[in-house]
């Protein structure tokens, strides 16, 4: 049954209403360590909506450096001309001494950056720069944080990088900004969910994995949300979109009820 509602999972983040006159769109973030899966997560819900693979924001072919360098804003077409009410970013990724500075994470959950700007590693964006939005609106401000962390890496996940992640949580929680946890690349840990995604919420494996994931940085369990990327397939299937579905859904709720309280 858990596994049937594909439907009504589209149908709910289609018709959401947005609880604030003040924003066009909810405004989700998307961090983490280089590698974990941040843009394939947004190509996959792009896939999930048009029922088709979608490679809109990219990917790395490998992971040992980030393929995000700009910060760019991700819009899902509706079907009818338009897009859907909530938008998405991700930023380059965390890494031991490169990757991004965790003060243009913080810039960004705050509409700092402009859209279009180039991440530097060895430097964070300054007031002073032609991309540092001084008077960010409420539509340039992050309604969500997501940070994602790979089941099949968090082992080997140095502390520096779990170090910066909690920065940025700090940070968000200082300002109220609701967060979620991505746990990406599920399949990679478990054979059973290898051969059937419907079996993520039994597997005893994946569970030990959201809960190395809480106690590693900090975050509830069940604001932790396992998932499938589109990684391999040439097509679309319903178990995989509702995993996915599951996770966006609390994201845009979570924006939405932010929105609403400013």
């Amino acid at each position: 049954m858990f596994f049937s509602g594909r439907g009504r999972l589209e149908g709910e983040l289609r018709n959401t209403k947005i609880r604030s006159s003040d924003v066009s769109h909810l405004r989700i973030l998307l961090h983490g360590q280089i590698g974990v899966g941040k843009s394939c997560f947004i190509n996959s819900v792009d896939s999930a909506f048009q029922h088709e693979i979608k490679n809109k924001a990219g990917e790395a072919p490998c992971s040992d450096k980030s393929y995000t360098k700009k910060y760019k804003t991700y819009k899902i077409e509706n079907g009818n001309g338009g897009f859907l009410p909530f938008v998405m970013n991700d930023v380059m990724g965390l890494e031991n001494k490169d990757g991004v500075q965790t003060a243009d994470v913080i810039s960004a959950l705050l509409g700092h950056v402009k859209e279009g700007y180039k991440f530097k590693s060895d430097t964070p964006l300054k007031e002073c720069d032609r991309n540092y939005v001084s008077n960010p609106s409420p539509d340039d401000k992050v309604h969500c944080l997501v940070t994602v962390v790979s089941a099949n890496s968090l082992s080997l996940m140095d502390q520096s990088i779990i170090n910066k992640m909690k920065t940025v949580k700090e940070r968000a929680n200082d300002i109220d900004i609701p967060q979620i946890v991505l746990l990406t690349k599920i399949d990679e840990v478990c054979l059973l969910v290898k051969q059937d995604v419907k079996k993520t919420y039994t597997s005893k494996k994946i569970q030990e994995k959201i809960n190395q994931c809480s106690n590693m940085i900090g975050a509830p369990v069940k604001f932790i949300f396992p998932v499938k990327n589109y990684c391999y397939e040439s097509d679309t299937n319903d178990p995989t979109d509702i995993l996915i579905m599951l996770a966006l859904r609390h994201m845009v709720s979570a924006a939405n009820d932010y929105v609403a309280s400013l």
